[in-house]
């Protein structure tokens, strides 16, 4: 059985946001839940990453990353180098972008090492926090498959993205 990862970005995922619908679809959907959700520490949410997925077979195991929480998944990957069955990346925040001026610590910069499982990053043509340009940047150096959904905003609850069938299609095709 696949167990399904859910790491939700800054300030986490709401009621309405299509994580939580997607948590809320089966039992094999597992929200990681951070101390700090508003001044997030990178060292702290990668470990607690690798914290959930410590008891779970790693052959099994996707994650699902929204915004901030796909460069927590891509830190987790370059810092532990461990294999698991695939991620999926959407809505990546540009970290150097002007606009980005959250309070993080040890979230400077989007890392650019490939990842060494398979991954699918999906972005939206006008995302206030990633241009399509940079999305793509990400997926390029992190070998993943790139999916670009069109005018989507930052594909949350806020820009219509509550319960997703198209995004869990997307997901099933990783495993």
């Amino acid at each position: 059985m696949t167990y399904y990862f859910i790491v939700p970005g800054l300030g986490n995922s709401g009621p309405d946001h299509w994580q939580t619908h997607f948590e809320n679809s089966g039992d094999h959907f597992i929200r990681i839940n951070q101390r700090e959700w508003d001044t997030p520490a990178s060292k702290d949410w990668i470990e607690t990453i690798d914290q959930a997925i410590a008891d779970y077979n790693l052959d099994d195991v996707i994650l699902i990353g929204h915004s901030l929480g796909c460069t927590a998944i891509a830190n987790w990957a370059k810092q532990y180098q461990k294999k698991i069955k695939g991620a999926l990346l959407v809505a990546p925040s540009d970290l150097e972008a002007p606009r980005y001026t959250f309070s993080t610590v040890g979230f400077d910069h989007v890392p650019l090492d490939k990842i060494n499982f398979k991954t699918i990053v999906v972005a939206s043509s006008n995302d206030e926090w990633v241009t399509i340009g940079r999305a793509e940047f990400f997926a390029e150096n992190w070998g993943s498959e790139f999916i670009n959904i069109g005018n989507a905003g930052h594909i949350n609850a806020d820009a219509g993205f509550g319960e997703w069938p198209k995004g869990l299609e997307i997901l099933r095709t990783l495993g």
